[in-house]
C-alpha cells in the first residue's frame, strides 16, 4: 500500500496522520460530539413525516454502522438529530481533518484509480465548494454526496484498501462492500435515489431519505464529479449569448441587462457568464453566505442588500454601457416587481433557484426573511407551500409584464416553469 510520509501539515495534522485516520474508518471509540460551525452554510431543517415506527426504523438503519457497545449512546443522539434536523447526519463523526482535494499521492491507496476517486469526493465536500458541507450536500439544496458521515468514513476506508481487481458498490451513499472484478471494470459503481416517478411523489422521497435508505445525488454530487460554477460557466455563457442573439434579432436593440436568481451552487456561474457575454448581470440571492462566497471567489463584482442601490447601479451602468456583475441580497420577486415599477428595460431574464426542491429550501417566497422561511417550511409546511405558490404567481406576473416590454425569458432547466404552472401562474401566454 502506498503510504508516503510528508513533513508538511494541514490544520495541525500531518499527511501521515491523515492517512491513518482514513484507514481507521469508523473509530472504535466514539469521538467527542461536534457543535455546528456557525460560519458555514447549513441545510435548512427538513420536514419529519415519519411515523413512530418509521422513526425507530430510521434509528436502526443508522445504528447498523456501529458496534453494539455504542448503540445506547448513539440511539439517543440520532433520535435527537432526527427530531431537530429531520435527518440523521451523524455530526459527531465528521473528521477533524480538513476535507479538500489533496494531491492524489497523499491518499493511502493500493489503486491509483481509487485515490483519484477519493480526490474527487473530497472536492465535493470541501467547505469552499459544498453548499451545506456539514450535511454532506454539495449543491441544489439536496444534492448529497453521502447521507451521513459514517458512510463517508467507510467509503474512504474501502477506497484506500481496494485493489484494481475489486469494485466498490454504493447505493445512495451506503457502501455495500468490495466485490471481485477486473482491472478494466469500474472501480466504483454508484446508484442514487431509486424512485419511480409515475409511482411516487415528493413525500415518498422525503420519507425514504429520512429513513436513511435513499438520497438525491443530483448529477454530480452523488457521483463525486462536482466542480462548482466553473463546471457550467462555459455552457451558461453560450446560453446567455444565444439568448442575446435571439433577443437582438427580435427587437433590433443590443441587449444590455440580464436578470436572474440563484447563487448557491452551479447557479453561481450566472453573473460571470453574463459579464463575459458583455451584459450587466443582476442576480438575486436570499442567503447571505453563498452570495458572499461568490463575491469572495470573484464571480460577483459587487453586491448590495438595498434594492434602491441596486436600481441606481443598474441605471448607472446602463448609461456607462459597462459590463458588470451585481449580486442582490434579497428576494428576486421584489427585484422583478421593482424593475417593472421603474420601467427599466430588461433584455434577458432567467431563474436558477432550486425549484426541483421548492418546499425544502430550494425556493424562498417573497415576504418572508430567510430565517422565517426556514422555520415555516418545517413547522407549517402547508402554509409554506401556499407562500411559495403565491410568490411564483407574483414572479411570473412581473416577468410577463417585462416580456411584453421586450424581454426574452428562458427557463434554465431548474423546473421554474413547471412549478410556476403547478402554482397556477400564467405561463401559457401567446
Amino acid at each position: 500500500m502506498v503510504t508516503p510520509t510528508y513533513a508538511r501539515k494541514e490544520n495541525n495534522i500531518s499527511v501521515e496522520e491523515f492517512q491513518k485516520l482514513v484507514l481507521q474508518g469508523i473509530p472504535d471509540e466514539l469521538p467527542e460530539p461536534k457543535p455546528l460551525d456557525p460560519t458555514i452554510n447549513h441545510a435548512p431543517k427538513r420536514r419529519l413525516i415519519l411515523t413512530n415506527e418509521e422513526k425507530i426504523l430510521a434509528i436502526k438503519n443508522a445504528l447498523r454502522y456501529f458496534h453494539p457497545k455504542h448503540h445506547k449512546v448513539l440511539a439517543k443522539e440520532f433520535w435527537e438529530e432526527l427530531h431537530t434536523y429531520g435527518r440523521i447526519y451523524m455530526y459527531r463523526f465528521k473528521p477533524n481533518y480538513k476535507i479538500y482535494a489533496r494531491p492524489i499521492q497523499e491518499y493511502p491507496h493500493k489503486s491509483i484509480q481509487a485515490a483519484a476517486i477519493m480526490h474527487m469526493l473530497s472536492n465535493n465536500l470541501d467547505v469552499a465548494v459544498a453548499q451545506h458541507p456539514d450535511e454532506l450536500i454539495t449543491y441544489g439544496g439536496n444534492g448529497a454526496v453521502f447521507q451521513n458521515w459514517a458512510q463517508y468514513l467507510l467509503t474512504m476506508k474501502y477506497l484506500a484498501t481496494m485493489t484494481d481487481h475489486q469494485t466498490l458498490v454504493l447505493y445512495s451513499g451506503h457502501p455495500l462492500g468490495l466485490f471481485p472484478s477486473h482491472p478494466d471494470a469500474p472501480r466504483v459503481i454508484i446508484t442514487n435515489g431509486i424512485m419511480i416517478p409515475n409511482y411516487s411523489k415528493p413525500e415518498d422521497w422525503d420519507r425514504y431519505n429520512a429513513l436513511g435508505v435513499t438520497q438525491y445525488g443530483q448529477m454530480t454530487a452523488g457521483s463525486f464529479m462536482y466542480i462548482g460554477p466553473q463546471g457550467i460557466v462555459h455552457g451558461t455563457t453560450i446560453t446567455i449569448m444565444n439568448a442575446a442573439r435571439i433577443q437582438q434579432k427580435k427587437s433590433g436593440i443590443k441587449p444590455r441587462l440580464f436578470v436572474s436568481a440563484g447563487l448557491g451552487g452551479m447557479s453561481g456561474a450566472q453573473p460571470k457568464a453574463g459579464k463575459i457575454a458583455g451584459l450587466i448581470s443582476v442576480i438575486a440571492e436570499i442567503n447571505e453566505k453563498p452570495l458572499k462566497t461568490r463575491y469572495n471567489q470573484g464571480w460577483l463584482d459587487e453586491y448590495y442588500n438595498n434594492i434602491d442601490i441596486v436600481i441606481d447601479k443598474i441605471k448607472e451602468y446602463l448609461n456607462a454601457d459597462k459590463a458588470v456583475s451585481i449580486g442582490y441580497l434579497g428576494n428576486v420577486v421584489d427585484l422583478w416587481e421593482r424593475l417593472v415599477e421603474e420601467n427599466i428595460r430588461v433584455d434577458i431574464g432567467s431563474d436558477q433557484t432550486s425549484l426541483h426542491n421548492p418546499y425544502a429550501g430550494g425556493y424562498y417566497p417573497v415576504g418572508l426573511s430567510y430565517e422565517e422561511a426556514n422555520e415555516m417550511m418545517v413547522k407549517e409546511p402547508e402554509k409554506f407551500k401556499q407562500k411559495v405558490q403565491e410568490s411564483l404567481r407574483r414572479q411570473v406576473n412581473a416577468i410577463n409584464t417585462l416580456v411584453e416590454r421586450g424581454m426574452y425569458f428562458f427557463d434554465y432547466g431548474n423546473a421554474f416553469l413547471l412549478e410556476a404552472s403547478r402554482a397556477g401562474a400564467d405561463i401559457f401566454i401567446t
